[in-house]
This record gives C-alpha cells, structure tokens and sequence, in this order.
C-alpha cells in the first residue's frame, strides 16, 4: 500500500499536512477542501505557526511506512524505513526523554484491561 488515505489521500497529496495557521492565514487558497481533511492534517501536525510565508511545526512527524518516501516527502511528512528501526536501540533511555511502549498500537483499542 502507498496510501496515507483511504478515503482522502488523493486531496492529501494536493494540500499536505501543515499546522492550522498555514490554513487559517492562507484561507481563499484553501477555503473550498473538506473541512475535515483540513482538520485531519492540522490534527497529525500539532501545534505551529505560519508567518511571512514560512511555516514551523513544533514537532515533525516520521512515519516507518512501506508508503514511498517521496510520496512522504511531497506531503510534509518525514520518512524512515521500517527495515532499519531497532525499537530495541529505544529501550531504558527513560532519562533522555525517550520512551518505548512495546505493542503500544494494541494499547489503543483496549479499554478497561
């Protein structure tokens, strides 16, 4: 799969992912998108700002993904092959602001365990 969307990844590669003021101070630009793609991609950015046509995130976003990093790229999103992640080189660096949850994604959907 080279998708970041199922149901919008076509208006995704048109708009990309920025932070809400890229939107908001550029609105006749994007004022006809779904709202809620726009809303998608400030939601996955975070917080940001967007002054004298340059934009800076507070965090930057890396996805491990079999999606193309050109294709990445192009969106505003970094890139890393999952290939080349040792999640092991993570663990015990508590102290240095790193954290590894091991099967952290099945966390998500687990309630009340």
């Amino acid at each position: 799969m080279d998708g970041v969307s199922y149901s919008h990844g076509a208006i995704l590669d048109e708009i990309g992912y920025h932070v809400r003021d890229y939107f908001v101070k550029q609105w006749d630009r994007f004022k006809d998108y779904p709202w809620g793609v726009l809303a998608h991609s400030t939601h996955l950015r975070g917080a940001g700002t967007y002054e004298n046509g340059v934009e800076h995130p507070r965090i930057r976003i890396t996805l491990a993904t079999g999606i193309p990093r050109e294709r990445c790229e192009r969106i505003g999103l970094g890139y890393a092959d999952p290939a080349e992640i040792d999640p092991e080189a993570w663990a015990g660096r508590e102290e240095e602001g790193v954290l590894l949850v091991r099967r952290a994604g099945e966390m998500l959907y687990r309630i009340g365990e």
